[in-house]
């Protein structure tokens, strides 16, 4: 919905509000006509069931409200001496509507001084749970989002099986797109895997763009920095996946809310303005080589063949560890192995008397790998793309009939403008157009295992409304099940030099914490 459709709809809620419990708070001691106007109706409410007014806060925080809606149709039952079990059934079950039926029929009295413990130990426990949700929520959405690197694209910076808090504050915190969803659950929930939000998916005729009533617009709180090149990014995938990554086609559109498609970690090799070509797997950009910070580690795929007395394939692998080569080899032909490794590990790798050759494998440029934009005047690979450009906020590009496969996409489905084309002539939103002006910034995500990474060279540029945020710290890391990476639990995602771990001065400053504690009660109770 538009913001004005929404302020529409938020007066509407007022209003049934008013209407449902304007005796109730004349019974309170209040005035009928508090009960009707916005905002300030709640913040009475609060004090009419002795809330802190902070609470009214927490009702128009999207996802953490579907919490706190339920607590204040209880609570103001409560305040009116509703306090049995077949009360709060009620309250919850009829969204509120219960409310209304204390207003108009039941001969209720304020209880003005009630008491706000709970009345049993599972009422105990249901505040402290709920409340715990409410605040993991917020800092969940706003603050800080534990993430999973489930691929091995950014292997050698980030790990299969790196465990990562992701700032939100760091690029602006994105305000939640979907407003009735699963707290802290992302596109599916678990074990029951159905969706964790509810959503009209139907198409509009004229664009992929999607309709949705209950969709807030995009809205994100400033951030105090920009995302800089070579920056590693979690961001929402613009050509989604549906459940998992073996669904992969970026030609079709699953049509999710943007908040809800599939989280991918990458490198922006690209900002906003910069015009960029991968040159046999290296990017350029503005005609210079990028050049990566020292903890980025390029990998490429290598053609490996063996000679001598190479008993296992286990034997293999043990070869390949002790170069830091730790991708698992398939063998493509007889005699014939393919490996990701770094330029460094594969040129240590040459000298070992049971390794007869490794070479790269590389795609010559020319040679289609129908790779974005899947135009034929776009014969580009994973190893030589572009060049590209890659626009920015307020920058016009001319558009004609063979630019116009790079940019469609943008236009039509992440700035939502309807596009067609007519012979030679290109239309937006009916007017013929020989330029267009963007509406927000663009990026470009890539992994720097280039021949294991399903990144923008598939599915193209990725808009600045579908960023999440910035990985910031390795907070545990698992080679497998049974094997902790010790060395990097409590490591920084960025900086220079070999990462280094503060496990260990965590677990001394938690000790600390816990001994001082102890102290502290000790010296009360002999006082």
């Amino acid at each position: 919905m538009t913001i004005t459709q929404w302020l529409i709809f938020i007066i509407i809620i007022q209003c049934i509000h008013g209407l449902g419990t304007w005796k109730l708070y004349v019974k309170a001691g209040r005035q009928a006509w508090e009960a009707f106007i916005p905002v300030y109706n709640a913040v009475v409410l609060m004090k009419i069931i002795n809330r802190p007014w902070w609470w009214t806060i927490l009702l128009f925080v999207p996802i953490v409200n579907l919490i706190m809606l339920p607590v204040v149709w209880v609570e103001t039952a409560r305040s009116f001496g509703k306090n049995q079990y077949l009360d709060t059934f009620l309250a919850i079950v009829t969204l509120g509507f219960y409310n209304f039926y204390l207003n108009y029929v039941e001969d209720v009295d304020y209880v003005e001084n009630r008491s706000l413990d709970p009345k049993s130990s599972s009422g105990d426990w249901t505040s402290s749970i709920l409340f715990a949700i409410v605040a993991a929520t917020i800092v969940h959405t706003y603050f800080i989002q534990p993430f999973t690197i489930p691929s091995s694209s950014l292997e050698k910076s980030l790990l299969v099986g790196d465990f990562l808090f992701v700032s939100k504050f760091h690029y602006g915190a994105r305000v939640p797109m979907t407003t009735v969803a699963t707290p802290m659950v992302h596109d599916t929930i678990p074990i029951a895997n159905i969706k964790s939000y509810v959503f009209n998916d139907k198409i509009e005729e004229h664009k992929t763009s999607l309709k949705n009533k209950l969709q807030l617009p995009y809205m994100r709180i400033p951030g105090f920095e920009s995302i800089e090149r070579n920056d590693i990014v979690v961001f929402n995938q613009p050509a989604d996946t549906l459940l998992n990554m073996n669904d992969f086609n970026p030609d079709r559109n699953y049509y999710k809310p943007i908040d809800k498609k599939t989280n991918l970690v990458k490198r922006c090799v690209g900002v906003p303005g910069d015009s960029l070509e991968v040159r046999d797997g290296y990017v350029y950009i503005n005609g210079k080589k990028n050049e990566l910070p020292d903890r980025a580690k390029l990998q490429f795929s290598y053609d490996i063949t063996l000679k001598g007395n190479v008993a296992s394939y286990q034997r293999l692998m043990e070869i390949l560890k002790t170069y830091d080569i730790t991708d698992t080899p398939y063998q493509a032909a007889d005699g014939v192995f393919i490996i990701q490794a770094t330029e460094g590990a594969v040129a240590k790798a040459k000298n070992h008397p049971n390794i007869a050759s490794i070479s790269r494998r590389t795609t010559p440029k020319g040679q289609d790998g129908n790779l974005f934009p899947r135009a034929p005047q776009f014969p580009w690979n994973y190893d030589n793309f572009g060049p590209i450009y890659i626009p920015k906020k307020g920058e016009t590009v001319a558009l004609n009939m063979e630019v116009l496969p790079l940019y469609k996409r943008l236009i039509s489905e992440y700035e939502g403008k309807k596009v067609v084309s007519r012979g030679n002539q290109i239309l937006i939103e009916g007017e013929p157009a020989t330029s267009y002006t963007f509406d927000q910034d663009y990026y470009w995500m890539m992994g720097d295992n280039r021949h294991n990474s399903i990144d923008a060279r598939a599915w193209g540029y990725v808009p600045f409304d579908h960023v999440v945020g910035k990985p910031v710290f390795i907070w545990m890391s698992w080679d497998g099940i049974k094997n902790p990476r010790w060395e990097r639990w409590f490591t920084t995602v960025g900086g220079s030099g070999k990462p280094t771990s503060y496990l260990i001065p965590f677990l001394i400053l938690l000790a600390a914490w816990f001994g001082f504690n102890k102290w502290r009660k000790r010296k009360n109770s002999s006082n």
